[in-house]
């Protein structure tokens, strides 16, 4: 759906952007470390701390400590973070450097030695080698109690002092074994968050497409009525002039008004009866259902709306299958009397003896006779549709053939026209099916040409649709068009708009076209005059 996606994508380079964060915190606190024991070799306050053994080499040690941290800042700083030699590196610089600032300083009693449990936790932070880590402690304790073993050799300290740097080295043996076993779990966390979160930003992807190639139509729509998102068959179905981003943040009404009070009839009653409604004059149908969004603090609801033509399609099948069987089983019952019926009219028409308004009477029963017959022979037609045999035509010839053969069946004076510029187009179709349609769309033309003109007329059209790659076959009349109000019932079984019509031919016309992969549809020409085409596939020659 045409939402704002509420989850990015996981990057995969997500731990090194988390170790370059936590490295980051450790260049700015060797930084501040530098500074301040600078300032405390300065201060009256805290001289007396440090360097007290060796001012010279505290000061040449903390300015050098100082000036590594801007080449860590520097060019180094894009691969210290996932380089772990490297990273191995400097912690042993850390080492080395508060070892001489605490010798300079008369080791454990300036306190400076401490800092090495800040060095080792943050080193089995940031070295993922455990091995590696658990050697940055070690080195830290044998330089603590080597350090404290030389000034006791210097008469600088007591023999004490051994007790204190042997529990500094258990506290910095423990802090890195502790800091490494919270980082293994945080790291283990962190994987499986990953992986989560790429689990989810897939099953998001997923779901929207999903939704998004769903043939029902989906609409996210608030308390308000404004219609927060839709998807591609929602736009389809109820705004198909207009691209889908410019459908958003709309009012439900400025789509349907009947959708929009059924939605609030269901909104103020809690019920909804589905009814089905019409977006545009001619289109197809369209139902609307409704659900609540939980939870939902906005209040927001889903509108689900679906094409009801395959409903009435499925309706209109039943009814025609139980119709056909109905018929073939009664049509030898039907047709026997309604034959004897139709031949006795026949005879007294030709009687001397009958008036003239008898013989009205008369040519009713034949006419009537005629038309109930078609009506059954439609039916079982359709009951018995076979697959069709499909076959590759050479359309130019096959329709100049038809005419001929058309207009001597006719057996009376009309005009058909042949308008095909494409005489090497091939066209796939059953050529049983398409002559019946084309003769049963060239009857409807004649027919209401006359009744428009007093002339039979007829023009057939081929043409080329380059985008769809479809050859368009299309019969043209000089009638008076379809009415508006007929349009949504033209291919409907049954339906006619003339006395002697039996409502079959173009829904059996249109069943034809739709099991040769062809389609058949009424699209009047910039002339205004009525046209039905059927769409069928081309095939290169």
């Amino acid at each position: 759906m045409n939402r704002p996606a509420i989850l990015t994508q996981p990057s995969t380079l997500a731990p090194n952007t988390q170790n370059k964060a936590l490295f980051r915190i450790y260049v700015a606190y060797r930084s501040l470390l530098s500074v301040v024991l600078l300032i405390m070799l300065v201060s009256p306050n805290t001289r007396q701390l440090v360097g007290v053994l060796n001012p010279t080499m505290y000061t040449a040690v903390a300015l050098a400590y100082l000036a590594t941290n801007g080449l860590l800042m520097g060019a180094l700083f894009g691969r210290l973070n996932r380089n772990q030699n490297l990273l191995f590196a400097v912690f042993l610089i850390d080492i080395l450097a508060i070892t001489l600032l605490s010798d300079s300083s008369r080791g454990m009693g300036s306190g400076l030695p401490i800092l090495l449990v800040i060095t080792v936790a943050a080193s089995a932070v940031l070295i993922a080698n455990r091995t590696l880590a658990t050697l940055i402690a070690a080195l830290s304790v044998i330089a603590t109690l080597a350090d404290t073993a030389r000034l006791i050799m210097l008469d600088e300290l007591s023999i004490n002092s051994l007790f204190p740097a042997g529990l500094l080295g258990l506290l910095i043996f423990g802090v890195s074994l502790m800091v490494q076993a919270i980082a293994v779990r945080l790291g283990r966390a962190e994987e499986l968050a990953r992986h989560r979160a790429g689990d989810l930003y897939n099953l998001q992807r997923l779901n929207e497409q999903i939704v998004q190639h769903m043939q029902t139509g989906i609409l996210l729509v608030g308390d308000d009525g404004i219609v927060r998102v839709m998807n591609k068959a929602a736009s389809g179905l109820l705004a198909p002039e207009r691209p889908v981003a410019m459908d958003q943040g709309r009012q439900l009404a400025d789509y349907n008004q009947e959708l929009a009070y059924q939605f609030e009839h269901w909104k103020d009653t809690g019920l909804h009866r589905a009814k089905p409604f019409t977006v545009l004059e001619g289109s197809p149908q369209v139902i609307a259902n409704f659900r609540e969004l939980q939870p939902s603090t906005n209040r927001e609801s889903l509108v689900f709306v679906e094409d009801y033509t395959p409903v009435t399609q499925y309706a209109q099948s039943l009814k025609l299958t139980s119709l056909g069987r109905l018929t073939a089983s009664i049509a030898h019952e039907i047709r026997n009397p309604l034959g004897a019926a139709s031949h006795a009219a026949q005879l007294l028409r030709e009687s001397d003896d009958l008036s003239e308004a008898d013989k009205r009477m008369a040519d009713i029963i034949v006419n009537q006779s005629a038309r109930m017959n078609r009506i059954i022979e439609s039916v079982m037609q359709i009951s018995r549709r076979e697959p069709p045999n499909p076959e590759y035509i050479l359309l130019a010839d096959w329709l100049e053939e038809f005419a001929r053969g058309y207009l001597r069946s006719l057996n009376r004076p009309a005009e058909l026209t042949i308008d095909c510029e494409y005489k090497e187009l091939l066209v796939e179709f059953d050529q049983e099916n398409l002559q019946r349609v084309m003769s049963n769309l060239l009857d409807n033309a004649l027919r209401h040409s006359k009744m428009a003109t007093g002339v039979e007329r007829a023009n057939v059209k081929v043409g080329l649709d380059f985008t769809s790659q479809h050859c368009l076959l299309s019969v043209i009349d000089a009638g008076d068009g379809v009415a508006p109000a007929d349009l949504a019932k033209l291919f409907e079984p049954f339906f006619t708009t003339v006395s002697e019509g039996s409502g079959m031919g173009l829904y059996l016309c249109k069943e034809l076209c739709e099991i040769n992969n062809a389609t058949l549809s009424y699209l009047p020409t910039m002339s205004g005059e009525s046209s039905f085409c059927i769409a069928m596939q081309q095939r290169a020659r």
